[in-house]
């Protein structure tokens, strides 16, 4: 058992290590001036707009989660196991979105501390 979990732990890691390769070689193959500015594809959402997105993505996730609650709370569901479930998939959602925000956070300040 030990040995088939190692053995597909190093599989998910060769494969990781070879999309992030694929990525890196398409990242050089892409000019600089293609990647920001008036050449920018405008099909790649902003930061913002994938803050925003990430945002509307753990509300919708808490509400889901409210609502399942609600009906269990209520005697509409038996469902316990998936309300549990999904509170905890939204718990863990705004841990997650917590931590990019406080990582983005960090580097803002890092940013300001730079001398000009």
């Amino acid at each position: 058992m030990a040995n088939e979990l190692a053995g597909m732990i190093k599989a998910d890691l060769a494969a990781l290590n070879n999309a992030a390769s694929g990525l890196a070689q398409h990242a050089a193959s892409i000019a600089p001036a293609a990647q920001f500015g008036a050449g920018a594809q405008t099909n790649n959402p902003s930061f913002a707009q994938s803050m925003h997105n990430a945002f509307q993505g753990v509300n919708a996730a808490d509400q889901a989660a409210a609502d399942k609650m609600a009906d269990v709370d209520a005697g509409r569901s038996d469902d316990l196991v998936g309300a549990m479930l999904a509170s905890q998939e939204a718990s863990l959602s705004f841990q997650m979105l917590m931590q990019v925000r406080n990582k983005v956070m960090g580097a803002v300040e890092d940013l300001i501390k730079l001398p000009l």
